[in-house]
Protein backbone atom coordinates (compact mmCIF):
# COMPACT_ATOMS: atom_id res chain seq x y z
CA UNK A 1 0.00 0.00 0.00
CA UNK A 2 2.88 2.37 0.80
CA UNK A 3 4.31 1.90 -2.70
CA UNK A 4 0.89 2.54 -4.24
CA UNK A 5 0.38 5.68 -2.19
CA UNK A 6 3.85 7.00 -2.95
CA UNK A 7 3.35 6.37 -6.64
CA UNK A 8 0.02 8.16 -6.72
CA UNK A 9 1.38 11.15 -4.84
CA UNK A 10 4.37 11.36 -7.19
CA UNK A 11 2.07 11.18 -10.22
CA UNK A 12 -0.18 13.79 -8.64
CA UNK A 13 2.73 16.14 -8.02
CA UNK A 14 4.22 15.66 -11.47
CA UNK A 15 0.87 16.17 -13.17
CA UNK A 16 -0.14 19.36 -11.44
CA UNK A 17 3.35 20.78 -11.75
CA UNK A 18 2.96 20.57 -15.51
CA UNK A 19 -0.61 21.82 -15.43
CA UNK A 20 -0.20 24.78 -13.08
CA UNK A 21 2.82 26.96 -13.71
CA UNK A 22 2.01 30.67 -13.38
CA UNK A 23 2.38 32.03 -9.80
CA UNK A 24 -0.03 34.69 -8.56
CA UNK A 25 -0.89 36.13 -5.16
CA UNK A 26 -3.92 34.88 -3.26
CA UNK A 27 -6.78 37.37 -3.26
CA UNK A 28 -8.17 36.24 0.09
CA UNK A 29 -6.58 38.32 2.92
CA UNK A 30 -6.13 35.15 4.97
CA UNK A 31 -4.23 33.44 2.14
CA UNK A 32 -0.90 35.27 2.09
CA UNK A 33 1.00 32.44 0.44
CA UNK A 34 1.73 32.32 -3.30
CA UNK A 35 -1.07 30.65 -5.19
CA UNK A 36 -1.09 29.06 -8.63
CA UNK A 37 -3.38 29.65 -11.54
CA UNK A 38 -3.87 27.33 -14.52
CA UNK A 39 -1.58 27.89 -17.47
CA UNK A 40 -3.48 29.60 -20.25
CA UNK A 41 -3.42 28.48 -23.83
CA UNK A 42 -2.85 25.07 -25.36
CA UNK A 43 -0.28 22.43 -24.57
CA UNK A 44 -1.25 21.45 -21.02
CA UNK A 45 -2.39 17.88 -21.65
CA UNK A 46 -4.03 16.20 -18.64
CA UNK A 47 -1.83 13.40 -17.34
CA UNK A 48 -3.90 12.34 -14.33
CA UNK A 49 -7.46 11.09 -14.27
CA UNK A 50 -10.23 12.10 -11.91
CA UNK A 51 -10.06 8.67 -10.31
CA UNK A 52 -6.29 8.79 -9.79
CA UNK A 53 -6.60 12.13 -8.06
CA UNK A 54 -9.48 10.87 -5.91
CA UNK A 55 -7.61 7.72 -4.91
CA UNK A 56 -4.45 9.65 -4.02
CA UNK A 57 -6.39 12.11 -1.87
CA UNK A 58 -8.36 9.34 -0.16
CA UNK A 59 -5.23 7.37 0.68
CA UNK A 60 -3.56 10.38 2.26
CA UNK A 61 -6.53 11.18 4.47
CA UNK A 62 -7.15 7.53 5.25
CA UNK A 63 -3.62 7.39 6.66
CA UNK A 64 -4.56 10.41 8.75
CA UNK A 65 -7.51 8.64 10.35
CA UNK A 66 -5.81 5.25 10.69
CA UNK A 67 -2.66 6.53 12.39
CA UNK A 68 -4.74 8.81 14.61
CA UNK A 69 -6.64 5.71 15.69
CA UNK A 70 -3.41 3.81 16.31
CA UNK A 71 -2.04 6.68 18.39
CA UNK A 72 -5.15 6.86 20.55
CA UNK A 73 -4.99 3.14 21.30
CA UNK A 74 -1.26 3.06 22.02
CA UNK A 75 -1.20 6.29 24.02
CA UNK A 76 -4.11 5.40 26.28
CA UNK A 77 -2.69 1.90 26.83
CA UNK A 78 0.82 3.21 27.48
CA UNK A 79 2.32 1.08 24.73
CA UNK A 80 5.92 1.54 23.64
CA UNK A 81 4.98 2.26 20.04
CA UNK A 82 3.06 5.46 20.89
CA UNK A 83 6.12 7.61 20.08
CA UNK A 84 6.93 6.04 16.70
CA UNK A 85 3.25 6.11 15.74
CA UNK A 86 3.10 9.83 16.62
CA UNK A 87 6.11 10.45 14.38
CA UNK A 88 4.47 8.54 11.52
CA UNK A 89 1.24 10.46 12.02
CA UNK A 90 3.07 13.79 11.87
CA UNK A 91 4.80 12.70 8.67
CA UNK A 92 1.37 12.15 7.13
CA UNK A 93 0.60 15.83 7.70
CA UNK A 94 3.75 16.70 5.74
CA UNK A 95 2.65 14.34 2.97
CA UNK A 96 -0.71 16.10 2.70
CA UNK A 97 0.96 19.51 2.57
CA UNK A 98 3.42 18.30 -0.06
CA UNK A 99 0.55 17.00 -2.19
CA UNK A 100 -0.97 20.47 -2.61
CA UNK A 101 2.30 22.31 -3.30
CA UNK A 102 2.24 21.77 -7.10
CA UNK A 103 -1.28 23.25 -7.20
CA UNK A 104 -1.17 26.01 -4.62
CA UNK A 105 2.53 26.73 -4.11
CA UNK A 106 5.42 25.81 -1.83
CA UNK A 107 4.49 28.16 1.01
CA UNK A 108 0.84 27.11 0.94
CA UNK A 109 1.86 23.47 1.28
CA UNK A 110 4.11 24.29 4.23
CA UNK A 111 1.32 26.32 5.82
CA UNK A 112 -1.17 23.47 5.57
CA UNK A 113 1.36 20.95 6.93
CA UNK A 114 2.00 23.24 9.88
CA UNK A 115 -1.68 23.62 10.63
CA UNK A 116 -2.25 19.88 10.40
CA UNK A 117 0.75 19.20 12.62
CA UNK A 118 -0.78 21.54 15.20
CA UNK A 119 -4.03 19.59 14.84
CA UNK A 120 -2.19 16.38 15.76
CA UNK A 121 -0.13 17.89 18.58
CA UNK A 122 -3.23 19.39 20.16
CA UNK A 123 -4.95 16.00 19.89
CA UNK A 124 -2.00 14.40 21.68
CA UNK A 125 -2.33 16.93 24.50
CA UNK A 126 -6.05 16.18 24.79
CA UNK A 127 -5.43 12.43 24.95
CA UNK A 128 -2.79 12.95 27.65
CA UNK A 129 -5.11 15.17 29.69
CA UNK A 130 -8.04 12.77 29.30
CA UNK A 131 -5.91 9.83 30.42
CA UNK A 132 -4.85 11.79 33.51
CA UNK A 133 -8.43 12.77 34.32
CA UNK A 134 -7.59 16.44 33.79
CA UNK A 135 -10.97 17.75 32.65
CA UNK A 136 -9.80 21.36 32.63
CA UNK A 137 -6.89 20.39 30.39
CA UNK A 138 -9.23 18.54 28.07
CA UNK A 139 -11.52 21.58 27.84
CA UNK A 140 -8.67 23.96 27.04
CA UNK A 141 -7.33 21.51 24.48
CA UNK A 142 -10.68 21.26 22.76
CA UNK A 143 -10.89 25.04 22.52
CA UNK A 144 -7.47 25.11 20.85
CA UNK A 145 -8.50 22.23 18.62
CA UNK A 146 -11.60 24.03 17.39
CA UNK A 147 -9.66 27.24 16.79
CA UNK A 148 -7.13 25.24 14.77
CA UNK A 149 -9.97 23.73 12.73
CA UNK A 150 -11.27 27.24 12.03
CA UNK A 151 -7.82 28.26 10.80
CA UNK A 152 -7.55 25.23 8.50
CA UNK A 153 -11.03 25.89 7.10
CA UNK A 154 -10.23 29.58 6.46
CA UNK A 155 -6.94 28.69 4.81
CA UNK A 156 -8.41 26.09 2.48
CA UNK A 157 -11.46 28.24 1.75
CA UNK A 158 -9.15 31.06 0.71
CA UNK A 159 -7.40 28.75 -1.74
CA UNK A 160 -10.46 27.36 -3.49
CA UNK A 161 -13.89 29.00 -3.86
CA UNK A 162 -15.43 25.53 -4.15
CA UNK A 163 -14.44 24.81 -0.54
CA UNK A 164 -16.89 27.00 1.44
CA UNK A 165 -15.46 27.84 4.84
CA UNK A 166 -18.68 27.02 6.79
CA UNK A 167 -18.86 23.61 5.11
CA UNK A 168 -15.22 22.89 5.88
CA UNK A 169 -15.74 23.92 9.49
CA UNK A 170 -18.67 21.53 9.81
CA UNK A 171 -16.65 18.68 8.32
CA UNK A 172 -13.66 19.35 10.56
CA UNK A 173 -15.77 19.73 13.70
CA UNK A 174 -17.38 16.37 12.96
CA UNK A 175 -13.93 14.82 12.66
CA UNK A 176 -13.07 16.25 16.08
CA UNK A 177 -16.30 14.90 17.54
CA UNK A 178 -15.70 11.37 16.29
CA UNK A 179 -12.11 11.40 17.53
CA UNK A 180 -13.18 12.69 20.95
CA UNK A 181 -15.80 9.96 21.20
CA UNK A 182 -13.15 7.35 20.50
CA UNK A 183 -10.97 8.64 23.34
CA UNK A 184 -13.81 8.92 25.85
CA UNK A 185 -15.25 5.52 24.92
CA UNK A 186 -11.91 3.77 25.27
CA UNK A 187 -11.33 5.33 28.68
CA UNK A 188 -14.75 4.06 29.75
CA UNK A 189 -14.01 0.68 28.13
CA UNK A 190 -17.16 1.14 26.09
CA UNK A 191 -15.75 -0.82 23.18
CA UNK A 192 -18.96 -0.82 21.13
CA UNK A 193 -19.17 2.99 21.15
CA UNK A 194 -15.44 3.23 20.44
CA UNK A 195 -15.68 1.00 17.39
CA UNK A 196 -18.80 2.77 16.14
CA UNK A 197 -17.12 6.17 16.46
CA UNK A 198 -14.08 4.97 14.54
CA UNK A 199 -16.15 3.41 11.77
CA UNK A 200 -18.17 6.60 11.34
CA UNK A 201 -15.05 8.75 11.59
CA UNK A 202 -13.28 6.67 8.95
CA UNK A 203 -16.16 7.02 6.50
CA UNK A 204 -16.38 10.74 7.30
CA UNK A 205 -12.66 11.25 6.60
CA UNK A 206 -13.04 9.66 3.16
CA UNK A 207 -15.99 11.97 2.49
CA UNK A 208 -13.80 14.92 3.49
CA UNK A 209 -11.09 13.75 1.08
CA UNK A 210 -13.68 13.48 -1.70
CA UNK A 211 -14.89 17.01 -0.96
CA UNK A 212 -11.35 18.31 -1.42
CA UNK A 213 -10.97 16.37 -4.66
CA UNK A 214 -14.29 17.68 -5.98
CA UNK A 215 -13.16 21.23 -5.24
CA UNK A 216 -9.90 20.81 -7.14
CA UNK A 217 -11.68 19.28 -10.13
CA UNK A 218 -14.19 22.14 -10.20
CA UNK A 219 -11.49 24.79 -9.86
CA UNK A 220 -9.35 23.26 -12.62
CA UNK A 221 -11.78 21.22 -14.79
CA UNK A 222 -9.53 20.99 -17.83
CA UNK A 223 -6.44 19.78 -16.03
CA UNK A 224 -7.58 16.25 -15.23
CA UNK A 225 -8.89 13.65 -17.63
CA UNK A 226 -12.11 11.77 -17.05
Amino acid sequence: MKKTLAGLVIVFAATVTLAFTVPVQAKDPMMKEPMMEPMKGKGATPMMSHMELRNAMRMLWEEHIVYTRNFIISSLAGLEDAGPIAERLLRNQDDIGNAIKPVYGEEAGKKLSGQLRDHILIAADIVKAAKAGDNAGVGKGQERWKKNADEIAAFLGGANPNWPVPTLKDLLYKHLDYTTTEVVSRLKKDWASDIQAYDKGHAHMLMFADALTDGILKQFPKKFSK
